[in-house]
C-alpha cells in the first residue's frame, strides 16, 4: 500500500530536518511525504526545499499567509494520492518499523483506522516524560470520552473509511474533530500496544494547556459535534476525569 503522510510546518527549522530523516528511514519505502508550509518566517522552507529536490517522494506547498496547522494538513490531505493517510508533526519522530508494523496490523485487523502506543520525551529528547500506552480499540462514545488516538501514530485507509476526511476550519482541537468524524464511519479503530513514535514535548505546545484544551473541548462537542447540552456535560465530565488522571495512560520507566 502506498501511504501519503501529511506533514505542516510553521517555523520549524530547528527540527523539520529530524523528522524527515525518520521518515526516510522507514521500512516501508512506498510513501509520498506531503509538507505544507503555513507561512513560515524562518528559514524552514528552504531546509524542506534541499530534501523536495533530493527525493520525488516529497511533495511541498507553501501558504502565503499562515492559517493553522489545520488547514495546512487539509491542503496535503487534497494533493494524497496514496491508499492510507498517516500524519507526522514537523518536530516528531517515528520509529524505522512505525509503517511497517502499522500497515501489517491494519491488514491483520482489517481495519480502517489503527493507532499505536507512543514515548514523550522533552525538547531536546534528554527527558523521558513517559510512555503514552493506547487501548486495544475505541469506537466514537470512546474517543468522545478521552483523545487516545493522535496525529502522530493514527493511520487510515481512505477506501476503508469511505474517503478521505478533512479537518474543520478551528484553531484548535481540529484533528481531534476529524478522528470523531472517521470514527463514524468505522465501527472501531484498532490500537497497537508497541512504542512506535517519539512525541516531543515542547514549551510552546497548546496541549499542555489544560484550561485551554477544556475550552476548545466543549467547542467540539457543542459546535462541531453538535451534541445536546445534556450529552456534552456527560462527555466532558469523562474528559475532564481523564484529563487529571492522565497517568493512567501514561507509564514511567
Amino acid at each position: 500500500m502506498k501511504v501519503s503522510i501529511i506533514t505542516p510546518v510553521y517555523n520549524s527549522s530547528k527540527y523539520i530536518s529530524q523528522t524527515i530523516e525518520s521518515v526516510f528511514s522507514q521500512t516501508h519505502k512506498n510513501w509520498e511525504l506531503l509538507i505544507t508550509d503555513d507561512g513560515s518566517t524562518d528559514n524552514s522552507h528552504e531546509i524542506i526545499r534541499k530534501y523536495h529536490e533530493k527525493d520525488s517522494r516529497i511533495k511541498y506547498k507553501r501558504l502565503n499567509k499562515n492559517s493553522g496547522s489545520g488547514i495546512a494538513r487539509n491542503t496535503s490531505i487534497e494533493m494524497a494520492k496514496g491508499d492510507v493517510i498517516a500524519f507526522i508533526d514537523s518536530d516528531d519522530l517515528w520509529d524505522p518499523t512505525f509503517l511497517e508494523e502499522s500497515l501489517n496490523y491494519m491488514e491483520k485487523m482489517k481495519a480502517g483506522i489503527v493507532f499505536s502506543s507512543y514515548r514523550r520525551l522533552s525538547e531536546d529528547l534528554s527527558i523521558n516524560l513517559g510512555v503514552f500506552k493506547v487501548p486495544d480499540a475505541i469506537n466514537y462514545a470512546g474517543m468522545l470520552k478521552s483523545c487516545a488516538i493522535s496525529c502522530l501514530t493514527g493511520i487510515y485507509h481512505i477506501a476503508r473509511c469511505q474517503g478521505k476526511v478533512y479537518m474543520p476550519a478551528i484553531r484548535r482541537r481540529q484533528d481531534y474533530c476529524m478522528w470523531l468524524t472517521l470514527l463514524k464511519r468505522v465501527d472501531f479503530a484498532y490500537g497497537i500496544d508497541d512504542v512506535l513514535a517519539t512525541y516531543r514535548i515542547c514549551s510552546r505546545s497548546v496541549s499542555r494547556n489544560k484550561f485551554k484544551a477544556a475550552q476548545y473541548q466543549w467547542i467540539v462537542y457543542r459546535r462541531i459535534e453538535k451534541l445536546s447540552l445534556i450529552r456534552a456535560l456527560y462527555y466532558f465530565t469523562h474528559y475532564t476525569i481523564n484529563g487529571f488522571t492522565k497517568n493512567y495512560h501514561i507509564i514511567f520507566s
